[in-house]
């Protein structure tokens, strides 16, 4: 029998693969399906070295998951700066720091 693979984890892995096909760096996937207060299912955190970087990675993010899921995000904050960029896909949020940050 096969395991159903929920959505917002198919998103989680495409957003981390899309970071990781661009050379982010500490990049971590949270699960916190089993966090009854947490305000998303999963978390993706990862770094960027400078803020081009940074928006390289949002940019690769926002085009990977377009692409295979026709999603886009709810709310996208910090792209000006690039310090830092956080996408909430609602179930998924992405969170890009700059590594200094």
């Amino acid at each position: 029998m096969k395991k159903q693979i929920a959505e917002s984890e198919v998103l989680a892995k495409l957003a981390a693969k899309a970071i990781d096909d661009k050379k982010g760096s500490d990049l971590r996937v949270l699960d916190l399906r089993g966090v009854a207060s947490a305000p998303a299912e999963f978390f993706v955190i990862a770094s960027g070295n400078v803020p081009s970087h940074v928006s390289a990675l949002s940019d690769a993010v926002f085009e990977v998951v377009k692409k295979a899921t026709g999603y886009n995000p709810h709310k996208v904050e910090g792209y000006q700066n690039a310090e830092w960029i956080l996408m909430d896909y609602f179930d998924v949020v992405v969170h890009i720091f700059q590594k200094e940050k």
